[in-house]
């Protein structure tokens, strides 16, 4: 694996602009910066941004795939900003137009949403989207959602029906919830030996990612001890308000974390140096535990790939047998890396360790060396799954294979 490479627009705030955040308000709202890294030399591109809620930020990440062929293809679209697209274009004056772009999700809001505008930058490209698409609280025709009717198609369940076949294939898993579905499309890049995918599986880094150090403060922000606590900008502290932000954005509530009771909260803001609307007016509602880091090691299992807990608890389970099938016929393909759309990537992982990540759905796993998330931290996510059985929002667990 090459060096990798991060390019990015200067520091003009107008090309930061993302004047549709308003569909999807979450931070960093109307200013997202992108960062494009090479992570194979020639041929593969990712471009970095950032979302999340009370600062709780996490990469979001398109990747741009050379074809042979020649022109280029996009998977999975991010904020078509003014300098996400000349960082594209920048690729198209090197190698050719964008010829395809890719939605591999049907659930996904926060990667859907950017798919039209993206789409009218690069009115050249066809644009196929994964099967089964439904949107929330209204399900809407994709061209109400800004698709292209015209340049729209499904991606067919035979990956050979493809113009782009020759390059990659792919794995379509398409689970039915009832009230909308599951589908995760996984690509995979023959000549660089790399597998993309969605949401399904990630990996944590110890460190924080490149484009959360652009604006450091979310870092500090959950770096802190308690709100009236000053601190320094340093890479330890970088590093452990990234730690802290995964176990948030992971678990929602890992056991390490405590949420502090309203007095004590309001109290403590008042001691709070920064009281500006940046800093909400110096709430700080959270205390962990000393042992959190604990909780970090075991999530990130030395950068093995896993599946994240909700899915684990409230939507693979509805369908084991179908989703080990499509586990299966994904590790049958000789990829050495993964680029996934959110938290690390590319990170080093074989078909072998691919097909660990998805052990939780066996009775009985065997040669299962992939270290599971403590059950403690996966305590409040399985809370959610029993009261959304009870009120009858979800469905139980099918039986385990």
């Amino acid at each position: 694996m090459m060096k990798t490479r991060v390019e990015s627009q200067g520091e003009n705030p107008r090309d930061w602009l993302w004047p549709f955040w308003p569909a999807l308000p979450l931070y960093p709202y109307g200013r997202r910066r992108t960062l494009c890294r090479e992570v194979v030399k020639d041929k593969i591109w990712t471009f970095d941004q950032l979302h999340g809620i009370l600062y709780t930020i996490v990469p979001i990440r398109m990747t741009v795939i050379k074809l042979e062929a020649g022109g280029l293809l996009v998977y999975a679209p991010v904020a078509a900003t003014p300098e996400c697209v000349k960082l594209v274009r920048d690729l198209v004056a090197q190698h050719g137009e964008v010829k395809y772009i890719i939605l591999p999700t049907s659930s996904g809001l926060e990667h859907k949403v950017f798919v039209g505008p993206f789409a009218r930058c690069f009115p050249q490209a066809q644009v196929f989207v994964a099967p089964h698409q439904w949107s929330f609280p209204f399900n809407l025709p994709l061209s109400w959602l800004g698709f292209p009717p015209k340049r729209t198609q499904v991606l067919p369940e035979d990956s050979s029906q493809v113009p782009f076949a020759d390059e990659l294939d792919y794995a379509i898993l398409d689970i039915n919830l009832g009230r909308g579905s599951f589908v995760e499309v996984a690509m995979f890049h023959k000549r660089s030996r790399t597998l993309l995918v969605t949401d399904i599986v990630l990996s944590v880094s110890e460190d924080p990612p490149d484009i959360s150090q652009l604006d450091p403060y979310p870092l500090l922000f959950h770096a802190r001890e308690h709100a009236h606590q000053v601190i320094a900008d340093n890479a330890t502290n970088r590093r452990q308000g990234w730690q802290r932000i995964c176990l948030f954005a992971i678990y929602f509530r890992p056991s390490a974390l405590q949420i502090t009771r309203l007095g004590d909260m309001l109290r403590d803001a008042m001691q709070a140096p920064d009281h500006s609307p940046k800093a909400y007016l110096g709430l700080f509602p959270f205390h962990w535990q000393e042992n959190w880091q604990q909780s970090f090691t075991a999530l990130r299992g030395n950068g093995r790939p896993f599946v994240a807990p909700i899915l684990q608890t409230l939507i693979l389970p509805q369908a084991p047998t179908q989703v080990l099938n499509w586990a299966n016929q994904v590790a049958k393909w000789d990829f050495q890396q993964i680029i996934a759309c959110h938290f690390d990537a590319p990170f080093a992982a074989s078909p072998d360790e691919f097909r660990q990540a998805f052990a939780f759905l066996e009775k009985n796993p065997s040669n299962f060396s992939n270290q599971p998330l403590l059950e403690t931290d996966m305590q409040f996510i399985k809370e959610l799954e029993s009261n959304l059985v009870q009120r009858g929002i979800a469905t139980p667990a099918k039986t385990q294979v």
